[in-house]
């Protein structure tokens, strides 16, 4: 059998959001983010924290990117939560500490990208986020060997209840020392409108800084 597959070009009508001006931008990239993110809540758009997490393994430089969801948007950067001791995003950034981010709204015809450098949030500061997720979840993170050779469901399913009983008179559950929070540290967040012109020419602007530690950002257009 033969399989093909043709790119079709989108309607002349798919993109009518808007456009994106220097003059419409917050100095700031957090805020600027923010707005946009709240606007996305109330589109509604489904699940607007979905976030694609980019990482690379070096030496070799494979890339590796799966779906995650943004939970914490601070004044250092953007936080995500998910196992740092046997996941291959775990591995790859403990060779290669940078790492990105992509959002797609499509709805909004918006695209944030974010390029940075990582680390780990505290036991302390995952501990209050860990505490907000429900039991089962919790129970989940102690038991899941996340990316491990699993050679069946069943035996997931024991160690699941291996850790309910060893926590089961117990309400407050610690966070795994293998679990957490990971804060995207950005030195690079572009922000991205599909506008309607001739030729498609999208409207792009670049946020960039030399450091994480720098508080001032330039500010440029870029081509489409």
């Amino acid at each position: 059998m033969h399989l093909s597959t043709r790119a079709i070009a989108p309607k002349d009508d798919q993109y009518l959001q808007g456009s994106l001006d220097r003059d419409n931008l917050n100095e700031d990239p957090f805020q600027q983010f923010h707005a946009w993110f709240k606007e996305a809540q109330n589109h509604p758009i489904s699940q607007p924290e979905g976030t694609t997490l980019s990482t690379a393994s070096l030496p070799s430089g494979r890339i590796s990117a799966r779906t995650v969801y943004l939970k914490e948007l601070d004044h250092r950067g953007f936080v995500i939560y998910s196992n740092w001791g046997t996941s291959k995003k775990s591995k790859d950034i403990a060779s290669n500490p940078n790492a990105s981010l992509t959002f797609w709204w499509k709805e909004q015809e918006r695209q944030v990208r974010v390029e940075g450098v990582t680390e780990r949030l505290t036991d302390a500061e995952s501990q209050v986020y860990y505490d907000t997720r429900i039991r089962g979840s919790r129970i989940g993170a102690w038991a899941s060997q996340q990316s491990s050779v699993l050679p069946g469901r069943e035996l997931l399913e024991q160690q699941v209840k291996e850790v309910e009983q060893r926590f089961e008179d117990r309400e407050k559950i610690p966070v795994p020392p293998f679990w957490g929070g990971l804060r995207i540290i950005p030195t690079y967040i572009e922000f991205w409108v599909i506008h309607l012109r001739p030729s498609r020419l999208h409207d792009r602007f670049a946020y960039t800084r030399e450091s994480p530690t720098e508080t001032n950002w330039k500010i440029e257009r870029l081509s489409p």
